[in-house]
């Protein structure tokens, strides 16, 4: 069997996801018809419950064994996600994503430390120039997020998400590699 990808910050994971982890992921993403973590997950698009069967059928193949998403795991247990996605893979415009499923484990710096990580990882093993993400105005947290790992708000789109009655505005926060690089170095 293949070594399983890992980076660690104590008791902090990100790692490959693999086979063991398919049931759990379920658990976490898809069982419940609202579950409280879509509330900052851009609660604008609609989320589905699955049965379990239909997680197989149609996310599956997503999730596992796929270099874009990886788990995040504390002290062993499952309790996130980071991924990218390509907006332009011809001029490697990565974004990035993360999302930590149980409440348990928002506001505790589990965020930060796993981004750092993925982000470390993403300049590693690729030949990008930049790493970012999209949020929403109405998760502040995200934001500082960013703002603790030294990413710059590069563009904010006003009023364009719109949620519960209630414009948001869509967040663009995003780092160059030699910003990354610079940080790194002086830790």
């Amino acid at each position: 069997m293949d070594t399983i990808q890992r980076y660690e910050d104590g008791l902090l994971a990100i790692r490959q996801m693999t086979e063991a982890d398919t049931h759990r992921i379920w658990e976490l993403a898809f069982q419940e018809e609202s579950p409280q973590w879509k509330k900052w997950d851009a609660p604008y698009y609609a989320h589905q419950a699955l049965t379990y069967e239909q997680f197989l059928e149609q996310k599956k193949a997503q999730m596992i064994d796929n270099p874009a998403r990886w788990a995040i795991e504390v002290d062993g247990e499952l309790i996130g996600m980071v991924s990218y996605y390509w907006e332009h893979e011809e001029s490697l415009w990565l974004e990035m994503g993360i999302v930590i499923f149980q409440p348990d484990y928002w506001s505790g710096g589990y965020g930060t430390r796993a981004l750092r990580l993925w982000i470390n990882h993403l300049f590693q093993t690729m030949p990008l120039v930049r790493v970012g993400y999209t949020t929403w105005s109405g998760n502040e947290r995200m934001i500082q997020v960013g703002y603790k790992l030294g990413m710059t708000m590069e563009a904010r789109l006003r009023k364009c998400r719109f949620y519960e009655g209630v414009y948001y505005d869509s967040i663009r926060m995003g780092m160059l590699r030699e910003e990354w690089e610079q940080q790194t170095e002086q830790k």
